[in-house]
């Protein structure tokens, strides 16, 4: 389950030491001392979510103890850092197989993936820190344990992370629903990052342009689109199906 960081002070404090934080919530109308603009500002500085909510909110998360209107909620558990996933690639002996998701926002999406990526063997869930989902106990609860064995690397700007992959000879695949290449028609027996859009809106106009190739999935139906959670599992199956034979 996520942690409570309750009080100006400790939340502060948790900033400072950079401990991985899903988002501050501050109650409405709080006051701007010094210890709530320095909160602010360092949430900004780590790409933290602010929100405001009622005091009666806060109250009910931390059973009525003091939180003087300020609470963070920290991560369901530690994130990894890119060169973990990779080094877990390595160790295993096997071609590097990462999920990337573009600004996912919905949690049981989230912990469906994460599930999913332990089923096919990823080594390893990229996420982003600004305007998607963290590590929340509703991931832990969806992903049925899963987070524990599939590490999770949180980053700034995964344009970068795109960057730095193809670096390290890594190809990036993104899934589009415009793709030009069926997804059984792409070559996923190379060292691979699959990437993943946002719920709705999909890939991000530069996300697209990093990626070097777009794949789509074919749709027979009325309806022009899966769940992100079922595209993903679609995705990653198909990466399962051609490395099977792979020593």
């Amino acid at each position: 389950m996520s942690d409570l960081i309750e009080g100006r002070q400790p939340v502060l404090e948790a900033l400072k030491a950079e401990r991985p934080i899903n988002k501050i919530q501050f109650a409405e109308n709080i006051g701007r001392n010094d210890a709530i603009l320095r909160i602010i500002d360092l949430a900004k500085q780590h790409s933290v979510r602010i929100e405001y909510v009622k005091r009666s909110s806060l109250d009910q998360l931390c059973s009525g103890r003091n939180h003087q209107g300020v609470i963070a909620l920290t991560a369901a558990h530690e994130y990894a850092e890119l060169d973990d996933l990779l080094a877990a690639a390595s160790k295993k002996n096997e071609l590097p197989f990462l999920v990337l998701l573009d600004g996912l926002e919905d949690p049981q999406n989230l912990g469906a993936i994460i599930r999913t990526a332990d089923a096919a063997g990823a080594h390893g869930v990229v996420i982003t820190k600004h305007r998607a989902v963290g590590l929340t106990a509703v991931v832990a609860k969806t992903s049925a344990g899963a987070i524990e064995h599939v590490p999770v690397a949180r980053v700034n700007n995964l344009n970068d992370c795109i960057r730095e992959l193809k670096e390290k000879r890594v190809w990036v695949f993104g899934l589009d629903e415009k793709g030009e290449t069926n997804i059984s028609k792409a070559d996923f027996k190379l060292p691979l990052a699959l990437v993943l859009g946002k719920e709705g809106a999909g890939l991000s106009r530069l996300v697209k342009e990093n990626c070097e190739m777009l794949v789509s999935i074919p749709i027979k139906g009325k309806v022009n689109s899966l769940n992100a959670s079922v595209a993903a599992a679609v995705a990653m199956y198909e990466v399962v199906r051609q490395r099977q034979n792979l020593v």
